[in-house]
């Protein structure tokens, strides 16, 4: 696991993507060693400590948020390339699977269901089955994610009362762990995706993202960026969604056969006619989010941890 937040001088946590790479003045939020920002082009960008990592990063893992930068969904390499061979053999022409393919395996981790109103009952692919090969529709991404994200919030809450409750050694880390992952759910809750379309002087392109200031800004951060590689760049805004900085890399991740990259620009995408009808048809089946009390003290929160004893 990388971390991905430090603390800065007035104890609020920041986030990798928010600051340039190098040595910080942020401190890591368990041990309160000295971060250096890691945002190179290989490995996930994350602060590694400025000496000796500290026992809760190296030797405990620290909260993520479920399904949201990765999709295998915890299985082991053996079971994925399975999973991915019965989803090209049957699950993409959505034929019924032959129990030969069935493993034990894959039916523990839920990726697969019997369907028993099929003559002779069958099995098929789950909808938690269909994210680790892209092929689950976002609005249905979003019913599978979301009771996670709050089932997780749950977890870490429950474990943080036990741990005040016993007066364990680790409650520090708990408050620490619970602030870390209310800080990441606070960061994709105050993010609204968006979708561009953008005539170029060679053609058209599309580009997917978020953001958390007015979307005219970040489209205007874009033309520049394309003005760079194009003569001209007339952008559209196909339509913005609040709430939803969870889906960003999951589309990502759905449509990476269509990604396009321009020079080290990333976030764009290339489809043809057909394809992106499907595509506008995927994110505008979304329906607006409608957060919960929990969802909405936490982006009423600040992220202070000023009071963490670590």
């Amino acid at each position: 696991m990388w971390l991905k937040y430090g603390v800065n001088e007035d104890g609020i946590l920041i986030c990798i993507e928010d600051i340039k790479r190098g040595k910080t003045s942020l401190k890591c939020p368990y041990c309160n060693g000295g971060l250096t920002a890691k945002k190179g082009k290989v490995k996930e960008h994350h602060f590694a400590h400025n000496d000796q990592t500290c026992r809760p990063i190296a030797k405990r893992e620290f909260p993520t948020l479920p399904l949201y930068d990765n999709f295998n969904i915890q299985l082991s390499g053996k079971d994925l390339a399975q999973l991915k061979l019965v989803w090209q053999e049957y699950g993409a022409k959505n034929y019924p699977i032959s129990s030969y393919l069935v493993t034990p395996s894959l039916l523990k981790a839920r990726m697969l269901r019997k369907n028993v109103y099929m003559k002779p009952p069958a099995y098929e692919f789950s909808d938690l089955g269909k994210i680790p090969v892209g092929a689950l529709e976002l609005t249905l991404f979003n019913d599978v994610q979301e009771p996670l994200l709050l089932k997780k919030l749950l977890k870490l809450e429950l474990a943080l009362k036990h741990a005040e409750y016993k007066n364990a050694p680790d409650l520090a880390y708990r408050l620490t762990d619970l602030k870390l992952y209310r800080a990441q759910l606070q960061r994709i809750l105050s993010s609204s995706l968006y979708f561009l379309e953008i005539e170029t002087n060679i053609g058209t392109l599309y580009k997917i993202g978020v953001t958390q200031r007015p979307v005219v800004k970040r489209v205007a951060e874009v033309k520049i960026d394309l003005l760079a590689h194009y003569s001209s760049a007339a952008i559209k805004v196909l339509g913005t969604w609040e709430h939803r900085g969870n889906v960003e890399l999951y589309f990502k991740h759905r449509y990476q056969e269509f990604n396009y990259s321009i020079g080290s620009l990333t976030e764009y995408y290339k489809f043809n006619t057909e394809d992106i009808k499907i595509v506008l048809s995927d994110l505008q089946k979304m329906k607006p989010k409608v957060l919960s009390l929990d969802e909405i003290g936490i982006l009423e929160e600040n992220t202070n941890l000023i009071q963490v004893a670590v």
